[in-house]
């Protein structure tokens, strides 16, 4: 496994660039993202480490997949990724869990990620990181609340559900284990 802190430091320096490429001030980026120019400002300096809502908002306002954004702060993924070279990224706040199995990776449209949620967590995306990206979502064990383009749906083991993401997105493990489910991203 990567180390942690090192990840973030490199994804604060990504925010950070993204932010001057486009020639934006914090103010504007808090404008565009709905976030206080304070928590970017300290998120920037790698103060604080993001949430997966957080990182989401910002996803959304770059144009890119949350592994996208991710992938930009790794170096360039192997065809073969092996298990203990799968960055995984946590979010304590909301009990989120992450690894990328299959990061994005230049020419390819696809990715694969394993998401893994405590009992009661529940994270809130307020909008497709990218217009009409492509969703194909596994349980493996536990059950999982998916609330996409404004439909809601329970997921079980052994079930998929599959759309394209034009909205707002709530993924939710009402318990009582947690879940543990695969997730397959194609860019549109």
């Amino acid at each position: 496994m990567r180390n942690a802190e090192e990840l973030d430091v490199r994804l604060a320096e990504r925010l950070a660039a993204l932010r001057v490429e486009r020639g934006w001030s914090l103010e504007e980026l808090a404008r565009r993202a709905e976030i206080s120019r304070s928590t970017l400002s300290r998120l920037e300096r790698g103060e604080i480490s993001p949430t997966a809502a957080l990182l989401n908002k910002l996803c959304a306002v770059y144009e890119r997949t949350m592994s996208r954004l991710l992938a930009e702060v790794e170096s360039e993924p192997p065809q073969l990724v092996e298990a203990g070279e799968q960055p995984v990224w946590q979010d304590e706040a909301s009990g989120f869990v992450r690894r990328s199995v299959s990061p994005p990776h230049p020419g390819l449209r696809g990715e694969i990620v394993e998401g893994t949620l405590r009992p009661g967590a529940d994270i809130v995306y307020d909008q497709a990181p990218v217009p009409g990206l492509e969703q194909h979502i596994w349980v493996l064990e536990g059950t999982l609340e998916i609330t996409a383009n404004g439909r809601p749906h329970t997921v079980g083991p052994g079930d998929c559900l599959r759309f394209r993401l034009w909205g707002a997105s709530r993924f939710r493990c009402p318990g009582p284990a947690p879940v543990r489910y695969t997730l397959f991203v194609v860019l549109p």
